[in-house]
């Protein structure tokens, strides 16, 4: 993918000019939605030509985004579900919130043909794919992290585990439900709540 378009100031900060203007993020979000349904690859997506179908001038994308990279990012997060964020009153029911929000959102990927497709480009492109990483995946990992941080400190975790492992534990069943196994049944959302009841059980402090 050509980052050469890509505007920065010289610290490396992605530009930012006047404030932002909800509408005319909207106008361009949907028209690279709008371009893809059309059958459009990232590969031969432009500036240019998503300005052109927003109605607006590349300026006001480079406002908003740093690069294409980025535009796409936001284009895929606007097409998933939004994590829902931990309430942080109970260990288990912000477990089966975060696990359940991530078979909501393979749910989304096995039923919608354009998130699967873009998401099947995508990983092609190792600067967007980790783009992705760094600025969805990343982040929802971390508040994962300080979940299972607040367990340890409460008592209801044992002290002295691998949280990144322990985040595994939680997520990967449910990925393998709700992504690796095509041509299935969806499962409901009762499996977040028996996914986190097995690996608590496992990661409680000994009696």
């Amino acid at each position: 993918m050509d980052n050469s378009m890509d505007k920065q100031h010289k610290d490396g900060e992605p530009r930012r000019g006047r404030p932002r203007s909800q509408a005319a993020e909207r106008q361009i979000l949907e028209a690279v939605i709008k371009l893809l349904e059309e059958g459009v690859s990232l590969a031969d997506l432009s500036i240019e030509r998503i300005a052109r179908t927003a109605g607006v001038g590349k300026a006001t994308i480079y406002r908003r985004w740093a690069g294409k990279e980025e535009l796409y990012v936001e284009v895929v997060r606007s097409m998933e579900s939004p994590s829902p964020p931990p309430a942080g009153r109970c260990l288990r029911d912000d477990l089966v919130t975060m696990v359940d929000s991530v078979r909501v959102r393979g749910a989304a990927k096995q039923s919608s043909a354009l998130l699967h497709n873009v998401f099947a480009q995508m990983q092609s492109y190792p600067t967007l794919w980790s783009k992705y990483h760094s600025l969805v995946i990343d982040p929802r990992r971390r508040l994962f992290d300080d979940v299972l941080r607040r367990g340890i400190e409460n008592g209801e975790i044992r002290a002295g585990i691998d949280l990144e492992m322990a985040g595994d534990l939680f997520v990967a069943p449910m990925l393998v439900r709700t992504m690796l196994r095509p041509g299935r049944e969806l499962p409901g959302p009762e499996l977040a709540e028996r996914i986190v009841d097995a690996v608590l059980e496992g990661l409680r402090p000994e009696r």
